[in-house]
């Protein structure tokens, strides 16, 4: 996509602080890092959310989080780190290309884990969550990952 800032790193149109690739994969230091070492893991191909990226390239994808994550936290002497997606605009997706974050964490950096990221959360009676976790089971169970 050419209007894509992704895709013309991917392309090299744009430059970028490139950290790893492989045929499918690119992974660069963000532009606009909250911690040190914050690193984007992309899709070669262009896909704008999660639900659009095939089973391989997601793989692909995870495969390079799952190899970077230590890596990117032993440059930067991390603690840990938050792996995540903002998946839609909703949920602040800024760039429509798949996109995960490898942020590394350091003891009283001042951050927040996951559960901070909505704000406020739902107060749900258990019959409710009974509900939902059947009827995500249900739609689940209905379909293989594909």
């Amino acid at each position: 996509m050419d209007d894509c800032i992704f895709c013309q790193i991917v392309d090299g149109d744009i430059p970028a602080r490139v950290v790893y690739e492989d045929e499918d994969v690119l992974a660069f230091l963000d532009a606009n890092p909250i911690a040190p070492g914050h690193t984007l893991v992309i899709p070669k191909d262009h896909y704008e959310t999660l639900d659009e990226v095939p089973p391989e390239p997601g793989e692909m994808m995870f495969a390079a989080i799952h190899y970077l994550t230590p890596i990117v936290e032993d440059a930067v002497d991390a603690d840990g780190s938050n792996i995540g997606f903002n998946n839609g605009a909703a949920a602040g997706q800024e760039v429509p290309h798949v996109h995960g974050h490898i942020v590394p964490r350091f003891e009283d950096d001042g951050g927040s884990p996951i559960h901070a990221v909505a704000g406020s959360p739902p107060d749900l009676a258990d019959a409710e969550l009974d509900d939902l976790a059947a009827d995500i089971a249900d739609a689940a169970g209905d379909h293989t990952p594909s």
